[in-house]
């Protein structure tokens, strides 16, 4: 046993470290009084020896084991007060996972042990609890991450003017795919496998943006039952992934994924939950973090430090603003871009990591600290931008550079295609970047991640066949998930086997998904919209861990098929159209010597439209006209359950348009038409022209 050798106020590497000869190991806690290391047998049931570190240099507590490897179990236990009411929580009887650590071995079981206090007390968390914890806890591995073989692997570097983003439950997509073997269903490895890549190659889409990975809570009890945490956004490791996605147990397994994405072309993003541990509030479990040190890692209610501030809803915010934790979030996302080779972050409830005294605030240590990273500058960074604190919505708040998730966005689009009046004047910002939101200080028309559904609310099947949302299974008698779904059954609530509903239902689903990818900004699809997968009316199936949420590949149908070639057809028409690529926002200035603006807005007249035509309530209908290098494009979107007549705008020479979509594939005009030419629009129909 030796203590690390580090000059005075260097940094030391925290976690465990194999430098080829022993283990360096090391944990940042700053009011602990001692710790001891724990070394357990391979499969963490048998604790061999025991090691006790009794004094740390700047906060970090080290020592050193020679002839130690990769595949050493080990935990903490860490001493010091416990004293709740002032915020310390030590209990050196319960074992503790390594915040640094990369792998984990043993599973969770929810035991009264696991607890720091003693849950049948009167007291609750002001009693102490000597139960032992060590056999109802995951242990920490020692992991070798210099070893893998990368191969040359090469980062695509789209950039978001080309991305076109899937956002995928990892083990929803594959657990019953009827091409895995069981062994790989829901894992990475399934993932990796050729049917899951060539149909993600088929589509079209360029990255995955997989629901969170780090290791997460598995069943839990929750007032008097047991649930799943199926989303995964209880993280109780920012390093190691979740096991039960291993199939083998190897955490390569997740570099063989993302190194044959690479080669495939697609990118990989991570889901990541900073803003909060699985811990939860003062009456969680003491797996980590809460026994490491309580007061560091969380933010502590001022007035009463045995309880939390929460801008998360899960208990306790994760406190960013001590240069300690926010060096463990840095180290984590550097790890999994340098380690794994992800590609980027979509960061959950982001406002959070960005308040500095219960403020959200552009100049906060974590947007200042990504944005001098070298490392992480070059990846994407996805905002969720908002909390449940005070001033926690901050849609368009963030750093050039970051782009974030547009719940406007998502609203409009959804009651435009509901039918609702007034939402034509909203919707022309929504369609070219909500300019209102994100043009200011150098952002570009990326910024804007475009969304209709998300894995939180209504699938597409569900926002055309449902008025309510039908959540009695999640064992909250229906009072979870939101209200404010803007969506319409079309006159059935649920399946129908009528003609009429069916059609309207597959119009307004093709003309959504038709807005979402001719609209400029980064759109974002949820995995199965593009066949129409159905939650049964489930808008929060967070704790549904299965038929709910999986993708039932072998019960696809003929005509959801269809939808997945027209949804293919989509994507390659966006990426043939470069101007889909473009950063600036429009200006709607004329642009060129034969009066051509860069953007305008038409009528059915064929006229451009005036400030009457904005504030009309009643209109249902526009079309956007851009140009596009010597060509235009023109769009034109009908809500109106009616079908238009359109007479298309006007074009010098003799120049004709010529048809590229239409969403109801009921256009009847010839392929070719002049301008000035009036045709007929369909009813809730999305249709493209071009005039190279």
């Amino acid at each position: 046993m030796a203590l690390f050798k580090s000059l005075p106020g260097s940094p030391v590497p925290l976690g465990s470290f194999y430098d080829g000869r022993g283990v360096n190991f090391a944990l940042f806690s700053a009011h602990a009084t001692r710790v001891e290391l724990c070394i357990f047998d391979e499969s963490g049931s048998t604790e061999l020896e025991r090691h006790t570190i009794s004094a740390a240099t700047n906060n970090i507590w080290h020592i050193y084991l020679p002839e130690a490897g990769p595949g050493l179990v080990y935990g903490y236990r860490v001493y010091g007060p416990y004293k709740p009411t002032e915020g310390m929580r030590f209990n050196p009887h319960k074992l503790l996972i390594d915040p640094y650590g990369k792998k984990l071995v043993g599973t969770l079981i929810w035991n009264k042990a696991i607890f720091g206090y003693d849950i049948d007390s009167p007291e609750k968390d002001l009693s102490f609890s000597t139960l032992d914890s060590a056999p109802y806890v995951p242990k920490s591995v020692v992991v070798d991450d210099d070893a893998y073989d990368w191969q040359g692997d090469q980062f695509p570097n789209y950039s978001l003017g080309e991305s076109i983003i899937y956002e995928a439950h990892l083990r929803g997509s594959t657990k019953l795919s009827p091409f895995l073997p069981d062994s790989k269903r829901g894992t990475f490895a399934g993932f990796t496998e050729d049917s899951t890549v060539n149909y993600l190659k088929h589509l079209g889409i360029t990255a995955v943006e997989l629901l969170p990975v780090h290791a997460f809570f598995g069943n839990r009890h929750k007032r008097g039952y047991i649930i799943d945490n199926y989303w995964g956004y209880e993280s109780f490791s920012f390093f190691a992934p979740e096991q039960s996605y291993l199939a083998t147990g190897d955490i390569n397994e997740i570099r063989d994924m993302i190194k044959k994405y690479h080669a495939h072309g697609l990118e990989v993003i991570l889901d990541v939950v900073y803003n909060h541990t699985g811990e939860g509030n003062h009456l969680g479990p003491t797996l980590c973090y809460r026994g490491i040190d309580n007061a560091s890692y969380y933010i502590l209610n001022p007035e009463n430090k045995r309880l939390y501030m929460d801008t998360t809803g899960c208990g306790a915010s994760l406190n960013l603003q001590n240069p300690d934790v926010l060096r463990l979030v840095m180290d984590s996302l550097r790890y999994w871009v340098k380690k794994m080779h992800i590609d980027g972050f979509r960061f959950d409830l982001a406002t959070t990591l960005c308040r500095r005294g219960g403020e959200f605030k552009q100049n906060s240590g974590f947007l200042y600290a990504v944005a001098q990273d070298d490392v992480l500058r070059r990846v994407k960074l996805i905002a969720e931008p908002w909390d449940i604190g005070i001033g926690g919505y901050r849609l368009g708040g963030f750093l050039p550079g970051w782009a974030e998730w547009n719940d406007k966005y998502r609203d409009n689009i959804r009651r435009f295609w509901k039918g609702d009046l007034g939402q034509v004047a909203e919707l022309a910002s929504r369609l070219t970047g909500s300019s209102e939101i994100f043009n200011h200080n150098g952002r570009a028309i990326t910024s804007s991640i475009n969304f209709i559904t998300a894995h939180d609310g209504f699938t597409l099947n569900d926002l055309v066949s449902y008025n309510i949302k039908h959540n009695m299974s999640n064992g909250e008698n229906n009072r979870d998930g939101t209200d404010a779904n803007w969506s319409w059954n079309s006159g059935n609530e649920g399946e129908s086997n009528n003609a009429v509903i069916i059609k309207n239902r597959r119009d307004r689903s093709r003309s959504m998904l038709a807005t979402l990818l001719l609209s400029f900004g980064t759109p974002m699809l949820v995995f199965g919209d593009e066949f129409m997968r159905s939650q049964m009316g489930n808008n929060n199936p967070y704790c549904q861990d299965n038929a709910i949420t999986w993708v039932t590949w072998e019960g696809i149908t003929a005509e959801q098929r269809r939808m997945i070639t027209f949804v293919r057809r989509l994507i390659r028409l966006r990426k043939r159209l470069k101007i889909f690529n473009r950063n600036q926002f429009f200006t709607g200035r004329v642009i060129d010597n034969a009066g051509s603006k860069d953007l305008a807005w038409y009528t059915e007249l064929g006229r451009e439209f005036t400030e009457t035509d904005w504030h009309d309530v009643n209109r249902r209908s526009l079309s956007y006209l851009v140009k596009d290098g010597k060509g235009f494009i023109l769009v034109i979107f009908n809500a109106d359950y009616r079908k238009k007549d359109w007479k298309l705008p006007p074009v010098s020479g003799k120049k004709n348009w010529s048809l590229l979509l239409d969403t109801s594939e009921s256009f009847a005009d010839e392929d070719k038409l002049s301008g000035d030419k009036t045709v007929t629009i369909p009813a809730w129909s999305v249709l493209a022209f071009e005039i190279k």
